[in-house]
């Protein structure tokens, strides 16, 4: 099957945060990407709430309620009292969990699964209690031992950190390699049960040779680089280029 699409709304939630005005409109973008093939939507709400603000999570849990039901909600974050509590609020289909600083920019990095595992079983835990599946943020490094700890945590998937083979754009010549430790750890999460996800720096460009090594890939979330087609090309064109890019027929 061909990997689904979550749209990342980050992006244009921060390009709205500019401005105190309502636009542009994280609901009314988020509705053409799913009405445009997206599978879901995913927002990053970080303490700050520099682009995803808190109120932003019970609207799009109703557009999707009300208006794409087959269609989910992921939520990513660093699992913090507050963060817990926005899940409980928002009851996303998928929570993924990032190691990320609050300070962070955007994250760039994925979990040490062997320094937390105490931690991460906890947090997993907490969130299957709410009735929804956890992904875990991972370096896509080849670490077949750092995989079997995430299945022993408790999580339903793991999500490649491809921000070194998005970084590989103007020097394609690098991308070999890194693919290469991404295919590895995503065939040994498959091998044991897990799914994959991936995310981060993914373009039209770069995603048709991921899905080709990763053919079981099942997600891949996508914000800046959408959002950047997005004001070229409009964000329904766009959702269907990067739909295409994943291998669907749209």
């Amino acid at each position: 099957m061909p990997a689904n699409l979550s749209v990342n709304l980050n992006a244009v939630a921060m390009l709205r945060n500019r401005r105190d005005l309502p636009w542009p409109s994280v609901e009314a973008l988020g509705r053409i990407a799913l009405k445009s093939g997206a599978s879901g939507l995913t927002v990053h709400p970080r303490p700050d709430q520099r682009h995803i603000r808190f109120s932003d999570l019970p609207v799009i849990r109703n557009l999707i309620d009300d208006e794409f039901p087959k269609t989910e909600f992921n939520i990513e974050g660093y699992p913090t009292e507050e963060f817990f509590e926005l899940c409980a609020g928002a009851v996303p289909e998928q929570v993924t969990l990032v190691p990320d600083d609050p300070a962070q920019a955007t994250s760039d990095h994925g979990w040490d699964f062997r320094k937390h595992q105490a931690f991460l079983t906890d947090a997993v835990a907490r969130l299957k209690t709410m009735g929804c599946r956890v992904s875990l943020f991972a370096d896509g490094d080849g670490d077949a031992q750092a995989v079997e700890i995430a299945k022993a945590v408790g999580a339903d998937r793991i999500e490649l950190y491809t921000g070194p083979y998005g970084g590989c754009f103007d020097a394609p010549e690098r991308a070999g390699p890194i693919l290469e430790a991404l295919g590895r750890t995503a065939d040994a999460a498959v091998a044991i049960g897990l799914a994959v996800n991936a995310g981060h720096d993914l373009t039209v460009e770069n995603l048709p040779a991921l899905v080709k090594r990763i053919p079981a890939l099942a997600e891949v979330s996508i914000g800046h680089g959408l959002t950047a087609d997005a004001l070229e090309y409009g964000m329904a064109e766009t959702v269907r280029r990067f739909c295409r890019a994943c291998g669907q027929t749209i």
